[in-house]
């Protein structure tokens, strides 16, 4: 188990629908203050969880008599709605008698990719770390479609780690970890590509009737949290103790973990979390000059694709369409579309001005083969 599981101070978990349910009840409270025992745990401890917790749609089903998850998009938000405040009620009543205090957030996808609303989150949950709460968030399932229509709170955990500078992200899930399809555990992952080339090739996901998550949505979820430098565990979330037996260095579940060099926030941002607003198709010499850490220079490009501004992220593609990278432009792609392939000198006389000689400058690049 590596050093950074065993010593993670900010800690990021995702508690699965299944974790919170039993054969005969779509939300359990007895499961559900067995998770939130083990999480006090780690607060006297000293660690600093935060969770991600699925539930409200559950809850809400529980509710309105719902058998079988509703289908269409209306009754999944209202089960959403109705079961949201019942879920923190649920979190509050438990934390309440051991002196914790819990805030709920209700994040949006739209939210993170905006730089000053991302780091308007951040802050609150920085400040909400620094006063001993407990943060506990969800997507805003009234308002945003995605979380709902196309697979449970994974990809969220990985925004909330992303935002919180999480040391580890735990998806606590009914399944020992990532199992290949003769029954072996697979402990360790230390590259997306053996996701892409061993892992998927065992997936064998079931559909549920209340939740919509599935070992793909993991899979996806590890991929980027490996791009973005946060260690990414899937135990059994039915197991007792678990989050002891993970800090306790115990031989559980399955590590996603990369080696590459960390990134900081701004890089995590543009990697992860900002709106791609175009692309930008390069020749091979700028995609190599590209790979060894140098600027983009307009001489370099061959198409522009998307209408943006400049100050935007857009995806680096190269001739072949594979895309490697994104970063933040110093042009408009109006200006760019007039300066491709020219000459740094020849930019003033094109444009009447110029700005910037690059493009996109080195510091505000991320290429995936850094990873």
């Amino acid at each position: 188990m590596s050093e950074r599981v065993r010593h993670a101070k900010k800690i990021v978990i995702k508690i699965g629908t299944s974790i919170l349910k039993t054969r005969g009840e779509s939300f359990s409270h007895q499961e559900h203050a067995r998770v939130c025992q083990e999480i006090y745990a780690l607060i006297k401890k000293g660690r600093k969880p935060v969770l991600v917790s699925s539930g409200a749609i559950a809850l809400g089903m529980k509710c309105c008599g719902f058998k079988k998850r509703p289908k269409e998009m209306a009754e999944l938000q209202a089960c959403a709605a109705i079961g949201q405040g019942k879920l923190m009620h649920a979190y509050e009543s438990f934390f309440a008698k051991k002196k914790v205090h819990t805030a709920q957030l209700l994040l949006t996808r739209d939210g993170l990719e905006n730089r000053k609303r991302f780091l308007c989150a951040r802050n609150t949950l920085e400040m909400l770390l620094k006063l001993n709460i407990l943060p506990i968030v969800n997507e805003n399932d009234t308002v945003a479609i995605e979380e709902i229509a196309f697979g449970d709170n994974d990809i969220l955990s990985v925004h909330v780690a992303h935002l919180v500078g999480a040391d580890l992200l735990i998806n606590l899930s009914d399944a020992e970890g990532f199992l290949l399809k003769d029954g072996t555990r697979v402990r360790e992952v230390i590259s997306e590509d053996e996701i892409d080339n061993k892992l998927v090739l065992h997936l064998a996901d079931k559909k549920r009737e209340e939740t919509v998550g599935g070992m793909r949505a993991k899979l996806k979820a590890a991929q980027v949290a490996m791009r973005l430098g946060i260690p990414f565990m899937i135990v059994n979330g039915h197991k007792p103790h678990i989050l002891q037996e993970i800090i306790s260095g115990k031989d559980v579940g399955t590590l996603f973990i990369t080696s590459g060099a960390q990134k900081d926030m701004k890089h995590k941002w543009i990697a992860f979390s900002a709106t791609r607003s175009g692309s930008i198709i390069v020749d091979n010499g700028a995609y190599r000059a590209l790979l060894a850490k140098k600027s983009l220079l307009p001489g370099g490009i061959v198409k522009i694709q998307g209408d943006f501004e400049a100050g935007r992220v857009v995806e680096l593609e190269t001739l072949d369409g594979k895309v490697f990278g994104r970063g933040v432009v110093h042009y408009n792609n109006r200006d760019l579309n007039r300066i491709a392939g020219k000459r740094t000198d020849e930019i003033q006389v094109i444009l009447g001005q110029k700005s910037h000689d690059e493009v996109i400058h080195r510091n505000d690049l991320v290429i995936w083969s850094e990873r």
